[in-house]
This record gives structure tokens, C-alpha cells and sequence, in this order.
């Protein structure tokens, strides 16, 4: 070997031989494996000093270290929660969500139901849950239950100017169905200044329906509305389920249809200590023109009523009064001769139109 290194590393210093051994206490990888006399006599003399001796050298071997055995249960616990998530997400939903139909909101409707809702465990409605043992429970509330869906170019429509006419209709079904002053018998003034004023049959039945309503001009039969001496509505919610659907109508229009369902819990006037509630469901179906001005006589951002249908059910039985007059007490014996229907069944279409002289719907279920 060359001159100035020897093989025992007797050419260290005492402080680099101090340093490497408190190196290799740590572990480090460079270590010699023999030191040599030097080495071993700066290590007699740190294991001399009382301060760090016990801090550097051990007198026994360390234990094995114990596996950490809870983080492989808790993955795979992990696992078996994701899998089930993915292979059945309802069961999940309700296992949180009890028996509280309000915590599993239905999902926006997209097309026509295949069925009727199932059926509810039998539960009175009550001041603070209204809609407790219906369908309606799990239903979205005011507009967020109308769906609206993607707007593409129609006629003499761009893509745009759908989607604004889209938003409108449903600004319709809300000023007619859902506004609080129209509900409380208010005349719903929003509402007809959507409707193209060239329309002169629809014109004729606003101008006559609010002052004189009768079975041809009564004004439920676009609009939702309570008198609020008799009727009042409980909390601030109404229930709804719905869509809108569009396609071209005559000469290029965009022909916008809306099929909604609204729930109305409502309660005396003059209940006082009574708690009754009653809920009055109507299915309105409306079928609106948004027409080409170069074809067809009417106002920016007004559309035409093509048709209107409804069902109507615990809404009251009899002469036209412009008003829902729900049934409580005794009085519900006056609806049990109407027809039969499931206020809450939309697998079928709206059965009742503006010609028809059907006015009682019996709820088999309310």
C-alpha cells in the first residue's frame, strides 16, 4: 500500500474516528467492519464518559418489531366497503338514512316512470312534516323538482334561444303553480305576461275567469290558487315532479311540453287547535308554442297554449269557484262518488283536459 495508509486506519484522527463510531451507531452503510487499535481505544474512552455511553452502545439485542397487522385489516376493510358501494349504492343510501323517506331524495325524472311510486307505511301528516307518509316525501321541492333537459337547435331556434325558452316555461310552471302570492288567491300577473297577448282564446279566459269562473273559463285550469279566508298552505314547501320535453312543432316552432305534479299540504283557516292537514295534488300538463314571429303574430319572449290538461285530486267537488276548495272533516264524504285515481302514479298520462266535465278525482291514496 502507498505511503501515508495503513490497513488498521491508524491514520485517522482521534475526532474523525469519534465521529465515525457515533455514525455507525445510527447506521451508517460506510462503516469498517474491523477498527483498528486507534479506533478501539477512542471507543474505550467514549464508553468511559458517563453522558453517552448508554445514549451510543447497547448491551442486548433489540426485539423483533411487531408487524402493524390493523392497517392491513383496516384496508381491507376499506375495500369491502367500496365494493359494496359500487355493486348495490341504495342499500347504502338507506342503511343511513333510516326510515326517513325526506333523507332519499328521488332522482330528477328524465322520462315517463314504468309504475306508480310504492306504497308508504301508513303516517299522519303533521305541522312540521307535511308530506310524512306520501311519496311526495322524497320528491324535490319547488323548482328544483321540474327537470329541464339539454337544449339543442329546433326549428327556427339556435341551441341558446332554446335553453332561454326552455327556462322560461318552467319560469311559467312556477308563477302558476308555485308563486306564494298566486297560492293565496293573488291574480298571477307573471304568469300571464309569459302568454303571447295575439292569443285571443286564451285571452277571452283570463278576462273572464277570475271575475266570473265557470267550468269553460275557470282559472285552475293554468293556474293553482287557494282562498286564503277558508285555506291555508302548512310551511313554505310544495312538493314537486316533473319534466319538460321539447320538439318541433308546426311551422318550425319549438313546442315545449311540461307533465308536473304538484303537492299542496294545506290546513283550515280557522283550524285553530285542529292540526288536520289535507293535500291537494294536481298533475298539470301544458303543451306551449314558442312561435317564429315571421310566421306567426306575437310578442318577444311569450309563447302560444297549444293545449292544457290537469287531475286534480282532494282540490273539492261542484260549481267552479276560481279557487281549490280541499275537503276536511265530513266534507271528504263529498268526494267518495268521483273517480278513482293515485294522485301520485305518473306512468300514465294526464287524464283529464280542458273539455272535460269530470271534475271529482277520489285520492286512493292522499
Amino acid at each position: 500500500m502507498g505511503a501515508g495508509t495503513e490497513s488498521d486506519g491508524s491514520s485517522r484522527s482521534d475526532e474523525e474516528w469519534e465521529r465515525f463510531l457515533r455514525e455507525s451507531v445510527a447506521g451508517a452503510a460506510d462503516a469498517p467492519k474491523e477498527p483498528s487499535a486507534r479506533a478501539r481505544d477512542v471507543a474505550k474512552r467514549l464508553r468511559a464518559e458517563p453522558d453517552r455511553g448508554p445514549e451510543v452502545w447497547r448491551s442486548y439485542t433489540p426485539a423483533r418489531p411487531k408487524r402493524r397487522t390493523g392497517w392491513y385489516v383496516v384496508g381491507m376493510l376499506a375495500s369491502l366497503v367500496l365494493l359494496v358501494v359500487a355493486l348495490a349504492p341504495g342499500w347504502i343510501v338507506d342503511l343511513f338514512a333510516g326510515d326517513d323517506p325526506d333523507a332519499r331524495p328521488l332522482a330528477a325524472e328524465t322520462a315517463r316512470p314504468a309504475q306508480a311510486p310504492p306504497a308508504e307505511a301508513a303516517q299522519r301528516p303533521t305541522m312540521d312534516e307535511p308530506f310524512r307518509g306520501s311519496p311526495a316525501a322524497s320528491w324535490a321541492s319547488g323548482a328544483a323538482g321540474i327537470t329541464v333537459p339539454k337544449a339543442g337547435a329546433v326549428g327556427w331556434m339556435s341551441a341558446a334561444e332554446v335553453e332561454r325558452a326552455l327556462a322560461r316555461s318552467r319560469d311559467f310552471l312556477v308563477a302558476s303553480g308555485l308563486d306564494r302570492g298566486v297560492l293565496r288567491g293573488e291574480r298571477p300577473e307573471k304568469a300571464i305576461a309569459l302568454i303571447n297577448p295575439h292569443q285571443k282564446d286564451v285571452q277571452d279566459l283570463l278576462k273572464t275567469a277570475f271575475r266570473t269562473p265557470s267550468e269553460k273559463n275557470d282559472p285552475l285550469l293554468l293556474f293553482s290558487r287557494f282562498q286564503p279566508s277558508r285555506t291555508h298552505l302548512v310551511g313554505d314547501v310544495v312538493k314537486t315532479r316533473g319534466r319538460l320535453t321539447y320538439r318541433e312543432g308546426e311551422r318550425g316552432a319549438l313546442q315545449v311540453t311540461a307533465d308536473v305534479t304538484f303537492v299542496y299540504p294545506v290546513t283550515r283557516a280557522d283550524a285553530g287547535g285542529d292540526d288536520e292537514i289535507v293535500r291537494t295534488i294536481v298533475r298539470r300538463e301544458l303543451v306551449l308554442s314558442w312561435d317564429d314571429p315571421a310566421k306567426v303574430i306575437t310578442e318577444p319572449g311569450t309563447f302560444s297554449i297549444v293545449s292544457y290538461k290537469y287531475d286534480m285530486t282532494n282540490g273539492g267537488c261542484g260549481a267552479p269557484t276560481g279557487y281549490f276548495t280541499p275537503p276536511f272533516g265530513t266534507d271528504h264524504r263529498a268526494d267518495e262518488a268521483g273517480t278513482e285515481v293515485d294522485p301520485y302514479d305518473r306512468s300514465a298520462p294526464v287524464g283529464r283536459s280542458e273539455s272535460s266535465g269530470d271534475e271529482c278525482r277520489r285520492a286512493t291514496r292522499s
